[in-house]
């Protein structure tokens, strides 16, 4: 994020007003724009001595150029860090990442290798994206992803697999009713298995809690309660972000297959229906998922360990609220 780059002057968060969940819808849809992506290496150091530059002085005000700067960094740079998020794992690339995948997981009538091909690639990839935007106060070993991959994946194609082998066999349900179940397996595999992914990939955070600042921006601290706010908050993201994307595109294609809109049609045409499906309730849906909950999130220290709560500023004032970085 901009906000790594140093300098006595502070960045507004936004030019738009993050105290109210639609000020954050528009914000989180300048960031998760997929054209940030285009950005070269040379934008991203033009933008870090453009924001350099209103950070120590040099330019007196927020004008379009330093505006723009600042959105490139915040889609690009990791908000801990510093460093450049890997290019397919940031938020920016959110949807382009994940709509293969969807769609994957979306087709009807997968069979059991197809299941876990799918729910694998699913959590490969929510893997990589949870360690490549989770807050950095305490990053996991190899061995530790490693092992909270296997737990992950294990618990997604097992959810999976037994809900499809059970729909089938639910009695006094109607067919129609049968196959609409069918289609929303992916969806209970992919929250089930998306909570325990956040918690498992972030677990070192709950255990040793996370950096929390003062309104200057200085360390003051490790909270584990701060982390749990931090880690719950994201898994219920997760949640609300798959909900549309799962839901929704399964649901119309049924109701199109039953109107016979397939009927003759090559295989071709329905699987292409499903991804501008998937595609378009993607990216309507993700800026106001991720803005459900602040990425940069103010809490009183009244809700944390004691050691926050007889905290001053450098004027001596008493400190009743700090911030913490939410992660992705």
């Amino acid at each position: 994020m901009a906000d790594t780059v140093p300098g006595s002057v502070a960045l507004p968060q936004s030019k738009y007003d993050l105290s109210t969940y639609w000020g954050r819808v528009k914000h989180c849809a300048e960031i998760s724009d997929p054209a940030m992506l285009l950005n070269s290496d040379k934008d991203i150091k033009h933008a870090k001595q453009v924001v350099w530059d209103y950070k120590n002085g040099v330019t007196a005000k927020m004008t379009p150029e330093v505006w723009r700067a600042k959105r490139v960094l915040d889609s690009t740079l990791h908000p801990d860090t510093g460093e450049k998020v890997v290019l397919p794992f940031r938020m920016s690339s959110c949807v382009l990442s994940n709509l293969i995948v969807t769609a994957g997981m979306l087709t009807p009538n997968l069979g059991t290798a197809g299941t876990l091909f799918w729910q694998i690639a699913n959590q490969s990839l929510n893997v990589a994206i949870n360690t490549a935007n989770a807050n950095k106060s305490h990053p996991l070993t190899t061995k530790q992803i490693a092992v909270n991959y296997t737990m992950a994946v294990t618990a997604s194609c097992s959810v999976a697999l037994g809900l499809n082998a059970l729909v089938p066999r639910l009695k006094n349900v109607s067919p129609n009713t049968k196959t609409v179940l069918s289609r929303l397996v992916p969806f209970a595999a992919v929250v089930s298995a998306g909570v325990v992914n956040v918690f498992l990939m972030r677990s070192e955070e709950l255990k040793k809690g996370i950096s929390v600042f003062d309104k200057d921006g200085n360390d003051v601290g490790n909270s584990k309660k701060a982390a749990f706010y931090a880690v719950g908050e994201t898994a219920a993201s997760r949640v609300i972000n798959a909900t549309p994307i799962m839901v929704i595109p399964p649901l119309i294609l049924v109701r199109m297959e039953r109107a016979g809109l397939f009927r003759g049609k090559p295989k071709a045409v329905e699987l292409l229906t499903n991804v501008c499906l998937i595609a378009a309730t993607s990216f309507g849906a993700l800026p106001f998922a991720l803005a459900v909950f602040p990425q940069r999130q103010s809490i009183s220290v009244n809700k944390l360990e004691p050691q926050f709560q007889n905290l001053k500023d450098k004027d001596g004032k008493p400190i009743t609220t700090v911030e913490f970085n939410r992660g992705m």
